[in-house]
């Protein structure tokens, strides 16, 4: 997690908080990757376990051939790399969302123009029903 301090770098202490949470439940571990491309890459569990389901569905298809299990043993060698940029790019989505999570403009006043006779709510100028009880108004 040595990047991860950057990325999270423009956000508050709360977002930081939560992003580090998420993060960790997110983030792969290179080590199983290297491990599931060696052991069960003819089966395509290295891409599944980077959600790369399109290319699992095609390792799956064509194990029998041994085709895939000769690319799984060559991709155990570029597996941490792979899931080093996986781990980045959630990293980056999460902050990017943290980030766009910033707490709504405050809302305008509106006009209030009296109160429901049925339930005593205040009514907006405009309206044509009770937003509590539904009571409906004629507007002018």
């Amino acid at each position: 997690m040595s990047t991860f301090p950057i990325i999270a770098g423009n956000l508050n202490d709360q977002q930081r908080a939560v992003f580090y949470a998420q993060m960790s439940a997110v983030q792969k571990d290179e080590v199983v990757g290297v491990l599931f491309a060696l052991f069960l890459g003819s089966f395509g569990a290295h891409h599944f376990y980077l959600r790369r389901n399109g290319l699992g569905i095609l390792y799956l298809l064509f194990f029998w051939t041994g085709i895939p299990a000769i690319a799984g043993f060559i991709e155990c060698f570029f597996m941490p790399g792979r899931v080093r940029q996986y781990n980045m790019e959630q990293a980056a989505l999460l902050a990017a969302s943290l980030q766009g999570a910033v707490p709504a403009a405050p809302v305008a006043p509106v006009a209030v123009t009296g109160t429901c006779a049925s339930c005593g709510a205040p009514l907006v100028a405009g309206v044509r029903f009770c937003s509590r009880c539904g009571t409906a108004y004629q507007t002018n």
